[in-house]
């Protein structure tokens, strides 16, 4: 009887580690998508800032000189 018991005890808690474990695979395939989705964001938003630079960097370049010595004195 004590056998059968025991033996009980342990089926309960490999079926509850296998739900737990069901559970956090779940959990991690869904941080995973999400840090594939901000990986994605973040590279678009480097992109987008790197042309902005450049743009706004060609515009620098276009100002006349005089000009852009009297903008930096005042």
């Amino acid at each position: 009887m004590a056998d059968s018991s025991h033996i009980e005890q342990i089926t309960e808690r490999v079926e509850r580690l296998l739900v737990r474990y069901e559970e956090l695979s779940r959990t991690n395939a869904l941080l995973a998508a999400e840090v594939q989705a901000l990986s994605h964001e973040r590279d678009s938003l480097k992109s987008r800032l790197s042309a902005a630079r450049s743009r706004v960097d060609a515009l620098l370049e276009r100002l006349p000189e005089s000009g852009h010595s009297e903008a930096a004195s005042s």
